[in-house]
């Protein structure tokens, strides 16, 4: 009988089948596969909290995919990147910098500090210039590429568009985990050279629909209509977006009312957005974001909403916008 398998790329899969109180086996597998070539490097590790809220005030909250601390003590940070935001590279570098940072308690010297590894898996093309599918990143002097002597935080990029073989090309088990992530939607069954490794085939198991609940298919439909969807407006960009919505606007309103259309429906496009990503909203930011009447500064609230990691977030970013505004009209 044909098999159904949910999409790994996408968040909640992702931490199902790979952050899971089941997926220890999985992941040391996976990340043998993709951080040490295919060697049996990791002997074992533990998942913990992939959530890094800030012991400093003031600092930005972290949200990754799935955290876990090898048996040497090296920590690894996965994340499964759909949407190519602007400044990700950067979030990258931030969420290495902070998790490598945050280990020190209070009192403890730099020495406790251990490796860190930050594996990043995108959805699309981060360095157009290179072939490869995967790239490492560490510490090297600029002219001749000395390494660093403590050179503890290593950047692990894998670019899944850039990964083409099919099936029966598939030959290392790093090929055959990057198949699975970029293709188990796609399969029927699960491949006979891919079921012979027993974490792969407990990841395709957990991946299966059958073994879903319908609340967890619901979530996961809704993750991917919102995948789609800011796929969709990225891919012809947000300024295209907005010029087309104006070009409605012109067409579609009488002169005294165009312009308050075009900003209401900015306000609702904002508004899906974030029902989609965050659900609940609450009612005072609904209320700030109607009072708003500046066009450019929606624009922005829009990429907000598609960029940022919480509704916390966005509601600092929409009290920081407005207050320009509301300043200016005392």
């Amino acid at each position: 009988m044909p098999m159904r398998f949910i999409n790994p790329k996408t968040d909640y899969a992702f931490k199902k089948i790979f952050g899971s109180d089941e997926s220890r086996e999985i992941l040391i597998s996976f990340l043998n596969a993709l951080v040490y070539e295919g060697n049996p490097t990791i002997e074992d590790l533990t998942i913990i909290n992939p959530n890094l809220p800030p012991k400093i005030e003031g600092l930005k909250d972290t949200y990754l995919d799935v955290k876990a601390t090898l048996n040497d003590g090296t920590i690894v940070i996965i994340e499964m990147q759909v949407l190519n935001v602007e400044s990700f590279g950067k979030r990258v570098l931030f969420n290495a910098a902070k998790t490598y940072a945050l280990q020190l308690q209070a009192g403890e010297g730099y020495i406790c500090l251990k490796p860190l590894i930050a594996l990043t898996l995108t959805d699309f093309e981060m360095f157009r210039d290179r072939d490869p599918f995967l790239s490492r990143f560490v510490y090297r002097e600029k002219s001749n590429g000395f390494l660093y002597p403590d050179n503890e935080i290593e950047l692990v990029f894998v670019e899944l568009p850039k990964f083409s073989k099919k099936i029966d090309e598939l030959e290392t088990i790093t090929d055959k985990w990057i198949y699975f992530i970029k293709s188990a939607p796609s399969l029927e069954t699960i491949p006979d050279n891919m079921e012979e490794i027993p974490e792969l085939n407990r990841a395709f198991n957990i991946a299966s629909e059958a073994n879903l609940t319908r609340e967890e298919l619901e979530n996961l439909d809704r993750q991917e209509m919102f995948i789609r969807d800011q796929q969709g407006i990225m891919r012809f960009g947000i300024r295209e977006a907005r010029e087309k919505g104006l070009k409605e606007g012109r067409e579609e309103g009488r002169e005294e009312g165009r312009e308050e259309g075009i900003l209401q429906k900015s306000r609702e496009a904002i508004l899906e957005v974030l029902q989609v990503r965050f659900e609940a909203l609450p009612d005072e930011l609904v209320e700030t974001l109607n009072t708003i009447q500046d066009d450019a500064i929606l624009t922005s609230l829009l990429r907000q909403g598609i960029q940022v990691d919480s509704i916390e977030d966005f509601q600092e970013s929409l009290n920081s916008l407005n207050s320009p505004r509301e300043s200016s009209n005392e």
